[in-house]
């Protein structure tokens, strides 16, 4: 029989966890084009023109994946500190240089040269991640390098108009640091002060009051601020059990604006219905429940920064996960944060990628390394035996030789 650790090591393996990413991430492009080419014909664009898009991020990331895999994690461990450097200096060339790029009145975009642009937010929530795990494997760690770091980031993606992103990237990095080792009185204490500068952030702009106001009066203005959210209800709704098929929905078709980012799980619930959700849900639920897992696995060994590492990105794919869903079921107010793997957004979709290639990085080393200990350990033990057998055997000679002897002595 098959023992529960056998059946337990399998389905937390690198194999099974690469299996599951590719899986999500194809079936994050497949929803996405679904949900999206109604909107590229509505701009005059072609119908893959989204899915273009998302798949040439794809392709980077995949190319950086295999750049990760090859690497020695003491090299991606050397670059840590540099990556944040950068970041920061990326969210800064943003806010105020020619190479930010301003849409819809926020300022998130970066755009150098040749280069496709993207959000460096993204890669700013990536390397203090990375940041965090390597700064608290440290002995000599000091909690306020890090409320710093996290804080100054925090305020450059505040700056951007990117609210809900920055709450996201607070809350993560808090829970990080708890776990990290940092004492919970000065994160409670740190979080308490933040009210103040988060209610005015709130305040200051007239929109984020009319979504708390329509969140907590469900019936204020159905075709006004409450369109969105009660449309996406309705498409959860429609979907039933089998759902209505993929390309048939019809709240793509207008009813949700922008569907195929903040609220595509709307459309991905209406066309593939509860079996559709519970499916896609397990797909995340691998993924992080292998995270996790290898994160005390790491931590069990002593490998601080590779535990680290793996907690921190899976927490914050699972607040990510966690947070938009309740957004499209009405639980919490809207707020811009996309489904990891499957909103569209390629940015987000190439860093996500890079995130769980570290994980299966250091998934990897650690079934070589298991691999390696059990050869050794299976030679050592056949040498043991074969040492142990010619022993039992020059003792079975000796004892002969020494009842011949008595045999002579005794003149028989």
């Amino acid at each position: 029989m098959i023992g529960h650790r056998t059946i337990n090591k399998y389905f937390n393996s690198s194999f099974v966890y690469l299996l599951v990413v590719i899986t999500l991430v194809l079936w994050g492009l497949v929803v996405m084009y679904s949900a999206s080419y109604h909107e590229a014909f509505i701009h005059g664009l072609p119908h893959y023109y989204f899915l273009k898009n998302q798949f040439n991020f794809f392709v980077l990331a995949l190319f950086a994946a295999v750049v990760i895999k090859l690497m020695d994690f003491k090299y991606i461990e050397f670059f840590i500190y540099p990556l944040m450097v950068i970041s920061v200096i990326c969210m800064l060339l943003t806010l105020f240089s020619p190479f930010g790029v301003s849409i819809m009145g926020a300022k998130r975009w970066l755009k150098l040269g040749p280069a496709p642009s993207f959000q460096p937010s993204e890669l700013v929530k990536v390397s203090t991640i990375l940041f965090i795990a390597k700064y608290y494997s440290k002995e000599n760690k000091k909690d306020l390098v890090a409320f710093l770091v996290v804080l100054f980031n925090a305020a450059l993606i505040l700056l951007q108009k990117d609210y809900s992103t920055t709450m996201l990237y607070l809350a993560s990095n808090f829970l990080f640091l708890l776990v990290c080792g940092c004492d919970f009185k000065k994160v409670f204490l740190i979080g308490m002060f933040l009210i103040i500068p988060a209610a005015y952030a709130i305040l200051v702009e007239p929109f984020r009051i009319k979504r708390i106001v329509s969140f907590l009066n469900p019936s204020l203005d159905p075709t006004g601020i409450n369109y969105q959210i009660n449309n996406s209800l309705a498409a959860i709704q429609r979907g039933g059990l089998f759902g209505v098929g993929l390309g048939n929905g019809i709240y793509k078709l207008g009813r949700l604006p922008e569907v195929q980012n903040d609220f595509i799980f709307s459309s991905l619930s209406e066309e593939t219905g509860f079996v559709g959700i519970i499916l896609t849900l397990l797909l995340f639920y691998f993924i992080l429940k292998i995270g996790f897992a290898t994160a005390s696995k790491m931590l069990a060994d002593n490998n601080l920064v590779k535990s680290y590492v793996c907690f921190g990105i899976s927490v914050s794919i699972s607040l990510q996960l966690i947070i938009n869903v309740m957004v499209v079921t009405a639980l919490i107010p809207p707020t811009g944060i996309p489904l990891p793997f499957i909103s569209q957004g390629g940015t987000n979709l190439f860093f996500s990628i890079i995130e769980v290639s570290l994980i299966y990085k250091i998934i990897r080393e650690n079934e070589q390394k298991d691999l390696e200990y059990e050869e050794n350990y299976c030679d050592y033990g056949e040498k043991d035996d074969v040492e142990y057998k010619s022993k039992s055997i020059s003792s079975i000679n000796i004892g002969s030789d020494f009842t011949n002897y008595m045999d002579i002595g005794t003149g028989r």
